[in-house]
């Protein structure tokens, strides 16, 4: 994502699809705008950022980096912490608001089907998924309309932890 001659030779397409990896570059914006490149006239680019939630993302950013310098037992401590706090997070939505679905407790999947990882590997992917960079839903979409892009679809979290989804089309060279 960060190698523009390498993403240039590859020539353009109808469809780009950058699901949840550009924010893990350590250089969002300009692995964004090398994908955009990608896309053809017309052609759709299919993203998901992770939701800026302001001091809630900066935390994150910390347990981040902690566990990624961290000795195996710093590491191993932050995994037992936040698994224990989204399964807390779990119980109590279920129990103040039945069907509430939490991250990890009931993520939309169980064992290994959905996104094709156990819990426990959700788990180690959320915390050491660093570097770990977020954006608002109107700077993802001022950055794209202004390099020929025309919002198609938005899904977002509503403020909450997981990934803004877009879909833009391609409208000028």
């Amino acid at each position: 994502m960060l190698d523009s001659t390498y993403l240039q030779s590859l020539g353009t397409f109808d469809v780009v699809y950058a699901w949840g990896v550009l924010h893990h570059t350590g250089q969002m914006w300009g692995a964004f705008s090398h994908v955009m490149d990608l896309v053809k006239p017309g052609g759709r680019l299919y993203v998901a950022i992770y939701n800026d939630q302001g001091a809630a993302s900066s935390r994150w950013r910390l347990i981040k980096r902690l566990y990624n310098r961290g000795p195996f037992v710093v590491r191993q401590a932050l995994l037992l912490a936040v698994g224990a706090y989204f399964i807390g997070r779990g119980v109590l939505g279920r129990i103040t608001r039945p069907g509430h679905a939490m991250p990890l407790t009931s993520c939309g999947h169980r064992g290994k089907r959905g996104r094709g990882m156990s819990r426990w590997h959700d788990l180690v992917d959320w915390v050491g998924g660093y570097p770990f960079e977020v954006a608002k839903p109107e700077d993802v979409f001022d950055f794209c309309r202004a390099r020929g892009f025309a919002l198609r679809r938005l899904k977002t979290v509503g403020g909450g932890l997981a990934n803004n989804e877009f879909v833009f089309i391609r409208t000028a060279e």
